[in-house]
């Protein structure tokens, strides 16, 4: 994912910032803790398509 690109998404839910995560392939936003799919390179930032993260992720 472009580091440029990153810098500016936001949350869609919170407006806060996000993490990549290169391993699973989500942008992370835990003040919402949701874990957004980036398929294919393109960030899908819909609530509907995002998973919850559990208290385990989080607290890595």
């Amino acid at each position: 994912m472009d580091t440029r690109l990153l810098e500016l998404l936001v949350c869609p839910v919170t407006k806060g910032p996000l993490q990549y995560n290169r391993e699973r392939q989500e942008l992370i936003s835990r003040s919402a803790r949701l874990a957004y799919p980036v398929r294919d390179g393109i960030p899908i930032m819909l609530e509907t398509e995002a998973r919850t993260l559990s208290d385990e992720e989080l607290a890595r």
